[in-house]
């Protein structure tokens, strides 16, 4: 096999050892750097024969400066970073891996759900603080019968759904590529975007960032939540405008948002959200857990070599270069 080289343009974990041993089956070597900007994305990238990105941005300029690279993995679901069109009008596969963290992602946004319903954080504080008193967290209320409310209905919502109803919780949903039947087989009924807004004590947000799905849940959206509801994003930060919920959450409009992703990572020391007391928020973890991390890491590196060797990867973002690839 040829000497090719994979170029891992950054990456928050202590080592590159599993992408090295996978790659190496493959006939490829492996180099890693911390890229943040499209600029130094292009320089150390321009000879590779792949990329791999986990946050930095490979933009239509970016790909446009590769000189013989023939894949781009992205460590994670959404491809929000990488340029899609660039990449397919030159040939050059996008690779994402679908399938790998739905049960982290599902667990985090009810342990998210559960946390503020029952004010751990709030306790906790209080307890620390020197007060040892439960009326400080009134009011509380039964979760039992309460709305869970998910905006898509992919893998991650279907097992979060699973998980809520185990509470006792009703479940509604809003997908429109998802057929109705689909949800009623889950004790799920779908319902109109408007009406899942009114409806939810606790709305879940499960879409992926595209032009479409950019401020969903905006200033309109929020107005039309119950001042009791609680917004629970697990997907992309984008998807809600920010602005608009601090707004809604200043003025009582809403009663409360947990939130696990943000529209700029990391967000700005003075972002108003972060010291709020009604928003739970955490460093874009949902995805974690020691076995989610090896099987991600696992999937996008075989997904590579096989794009370098001929091999249609499982994970192919442009299907519209799959004929450009052999299948087993």
């Amino acid at each position: 096999m040829a000497d090719l080289r994979v170029v891992v343009v950054d990456y928050n974990y202590p080592d590159l050892d599993i992408e090295t041993e996978v790659l190496a089956k493959w006939g490829a070597s492996v180099e890693g750097f911390h890229c943040t900007s499209p600029e130094e994305v292009a320089r150390v990238g321009q000879d590779a024969d792949a990329l791999i990105t986990q946050y930095a941005p490979v933009t239509a300029r970016v790909i446009s400066s590769l000189r013989k690279c023939r894949a781009i993995g992205r460590y994670g679901i959404g491809v929000d970073n990488i340029d899609v069109r660039a990449a397919t009008e030159k040939g050059i596969a996008v690779i994402n891996v679908p399938s790998y963290c739905e049960e982290e992602v599902s667990d985090h946004a009810l342990a998210m759900l559960l946390a503020w319903a029952r004010k751990v954080v709030h306790y906790t504080n209080e307890v620390r603080g020197g007060r040892w008193d439960w009326k400080t967290g009134r009011p509380i209320y039964r979760l039992q019968g309460k709305v869970l409310g998910l905006l898509g209905f992919g893998k991650i919502a279907r097992l979060l759904a699973r998980k809520a109803q185990a509470l006792g919780m009703e479940i509604i949903a809003h997908d429109p590529y998802v057929p109705p039947e689909k949800m009623h087989e889950m004790n799920v009924t779908p319902v109109g975007f408007e009406e899942l807004l009114g409806r939810s004590d606790f709305l879940s947000v499960h879409v992926p960032l595209t032009e479409g799905t950019r401020h969903l849940i905006d200033a309109k959206a929020l107005s039309s939540m119950k001042p009791t509801a609680c917004l629970i994003n697990t997907s992309r930060g984008p998807v809600v405008d920010e602005r608009a919920l601090i707004e809604a959450l200043r003025e009582g409009r809403l009663a409360g948002a947990c939130l696990d992703v943000m529209e700029k990572e990391p967000p700005d020391e003075g972002n108003e959200l972060l010291s709020m007391p009604q928003v739970l928020v955490s460093p874009h973890v949902a995805w974690y857990s020691e076995e989610s991390q090896m099987e991600l890491r696992r999937k996008v590196a075989t997904d590579i070599g096989r794009a370098l060797n001929g091999l249609l990867p499982e994970g192919l973002v442009n299907r519209d270069l799959e004929g450009e690839f052999n299948r087993d």
